[in-house]
């Protein structure tokens, strides 16, 4: 039986994308290539070989430590998280039809590429690595399309994050411009910031459509173009690793941590989803030369979204839209843990009156649930913040998509109050989990979306994240200091 690996490398198509990628290296002159994927974090980890060696790299993959998906941390007490040094490599082969040159160093490519075990393991040798999230979507995506007779998700993500100044230390100092929301005139004093942003953004792919500065100091909110899945989780790690480069030329600090800042707005993420069928990919080349392969100007375009009215209600979406809000409904307290998966998430859950869900309900264009009908066809799902690791929430959202079909869940009326007025009227309400810890006691107990992380996926995601609940829990702060310090018992 053929290994996982090789069915991969050999899969039909293939070799002519490897032969396409070489005429791309040597017609744009490139020396260097990063094989990136995506570590439990939502980290871009990998390696940089010479273009040179792009032909080995395509058939035979790079070798790194399978601790490398954990960020090769280690917790309290000493032990590396998820695989210690004794485990096997993991071995990365490149997706050829990702491949694009960076437009802040032309010398330079990016390719993006799936994990898979050492083939000379004893157990599942050149088998799919369960620790590789990005390549886990698009298995558990493929599977969906087939038990849902090619049903897939699309889905758009507004990703808030803030620039700040960079003190001598080189720490942050302050964000660089005042929390005026939809203020022209902050958003101009980052001109010199979004534009480079946007312009490298373009040259990649991504479809910048709108963006505006929002209420926190140096928040900018740049959005771009919905996909299918997997290429939308793609082009948010691309954005941030746009966003990294545009600070260190400004000498900036891009932030993406979810509230650094209490008494204003934190950083969300929400993510705008969809289910279709049928359509076809269409490229968008945004006036560029494509300096890369053109999967990365690809656009599912066209089919029918399910999510669509299907009654007189010109708001309320179709059956199978219904149905899908009935499995995220269910599993809001475990999908927490994916879409707030720091400490500092939490932050925001309780700094109140800043619009952060903190309740386990929906509506239509209310903004005080965990999830609202944004536009028809259109739901935004808003308990996952800038932290977030896309390929996991994405995944965790099919899950639940998937439990509300199969198994015809209710979700119950919307709700229109403002949910806090609703509760004084007497609404019994359930709350999301309001830290870490409460967060992955539910998915520890939430087998759906247990499911969204297979294999070693769960077991070092909880490793990762326990251990930071952990950590946080056995610090003393400057609040503990403060408030305990001259206290007689």
């Amino acid at each position: 039986m053929a290994m996982d690996i090789e069915g991969y490398v050999e899969r039909d198509g293939r070799a002519q994308l490897v032969r396409e990628v070489r005429e791309k290296i040597d017609a744009l002159k490139i020396d260097y290539i990063y094989y990136q994927f995506i570590s439990v974090t939502g980290r871009i980890v990998g390696k940089g070989v010479p273009a040179d060696h792009w032909e080995t790299m395509a058939e035979r993959g790079f070798q790194l430590v399978y601790g490398s998906v954990a960020n090769l941390y280690v917790d309290r007490y000493g032990d590396y998280i998820g695989y210690g040094p004794e485990s096997s490599e993991l071995v990365g082969i490149p997706d050829p039809e990702t491949f694009v040159q960076l437009p802040w160093d032309k010398r330079v490519a990016r390719v993006y590429c799936t994990c898979f075990r050492n083939r000379e393991e004893p157990q599942n040798p050149g088998g799919f690595f369960t620790g590789d999230c990005r390549g886990n979507l698009r298995r558990a995506h493929d599977a969906f399309r087939e038990k849902h007779a090619g049903l897939h998700l699309r889905h758009g993500t507004e990703p808030e994050m803030m620039w700040l100044k960079k003190g001598d230390d080189g720490k942050p100092a302050g964000g660089f411009s005042k929390p005026n929301c939809y203020h022209i005139d902050q958003f101009e004093s980052l001109r010199p910031v979004f534009m480079k942003a946007i312009e490298y953004s373009r040259a990649m792919g991504l479809d910048m459509i709108q963006g505006d500065h929002e209420d926190a100091p140096g928040q900018l909110e740049l959005n771009f173009q919905f996909d299918d899945a997997l290429r939308t989780c793609d082009r948010l790690t691309t954005y941030r690793q746009v966003c990294a480069q545009v600070a260190r030329e400004n000498n900036l600090v891009a932030c993406f941590m979810s509230k650094p800042f209490m008494g204003v707005s934190a950083s969300g993420c929400h993510h705008n989803v969809s289910l279709w069928t049928g359509g076809k990919d269409e490229l968008n080349d945004l006036g560029q030369d494509m300096a890369g392969m053109s999967q990365n100007f690809m656009y599912r375009k066209g089919g029918e979204n399910t999510f669509m009215p299907d009654t007189g209600d010109p708001r309320k979406p179709g059956k199978v839209g219904l149905k899908a809000i009935g499995g995220v409904m269910a599993h809001l307290g475990a999908l927490t843990a994916i879409g707030c998966s720091t400490v500092n998430s939490y932050r925001r859950l309780w700094d109140t009156g800043f619009w952060a869900p903190v309740f386990a309900d929906w509506g239509y264009q209310n903004r005080t649930t965990g999830m609202r009908v944004s536009a028809p066809g259109r739901f935004e799902y808003r308990a996952v913040d800038s932290m977030v690791n896309p390929y996991l929430m994405a995944n965790a959202l099919l899950q639940a998509f998937d439990d509300g079909i199969a198994n015809d869940l209710d979700p119950g009326e919307p709700e229109e109050r403002n949910i806090y007025r609703a509760m004084e009227e007497g609404k019994l309400v359930k709350k999301l989990p309001m830290s870490l810890g409460d967060a992955l006691e539910r998915l520890r107990n939430d087998e759906v979306i247990k499911a969204a992380m297979p294999g070693d996926m769960y077991r070092v995601f909880m490793h990762y994240k326990n251990d930071e609940w952990e950590k946080f829990m056995s610090t003393v702060t400057e609040w503990d200091m403060e408030s305990y310090w001259d206290c007689l018992p």
